[in-house]
């Protein structure tokens, strides 16, 4: 089952573009809530490059990494990802109030699918608070 997710960021596309590949901004707002940070992130924007973030729990009481492979990139209009055997498609669509970002991936069976939408959409709100809070 496919989920999409979809925020309207109020930023220039080159803002939005650079906010979401560059791992120091990714360290910034890729949380669902306040209770979660990233410590670590890496990034080879490129077919067959490999990306990391390292999500853990402020407390220190539990932690993963959510990496992939990137299979297609296209500057400041898509990027798509396989997280094991699971795709995930990230398109960039600017309009005249600002740049919509919609994410389209593929459940997990572990979590709830309304569990995931809300993770997934709480992270992508944190990322529109990052980039359009930054100068």
């Amino acid at each position: 089952m496919k989920i999409t997710v979809e925020k309207l960021v109020h930023a220039p596309i080159a803002k939005v573009w650079s906010a979401y590949v560059t791992p120091a901004d990714i360290m910034r707002w890729n949380a669902a809530s306040d209770d979660w940070h990233t410590t670590a992130s890496t990034v080879d924007l490129r077919v067959g490059g490999a990306f990391s973030s390292r999500m853990e729990a402020k407390d220190g009481s539990f932690g993963f990494d959510f990496a992939g492979v990137y299979t297609r990139v296209e500057p400041e209009k898509l990027i798509a990802y396989e997280l094991g055997d699971r795709a995930c498609v990230v398109e960039f669509m600017p309009g005249a109030d600002g740049v919509t970002v919609r994410v389209t991936f593929d459940a997990e069976a572990e979590n709830p699918i309304e569990m995931q939408r809300g993770g997934w959409q709480a992270i992508l709100d944190n990322f529109a608070k990052h980039v359009e809070g930054r100068q």
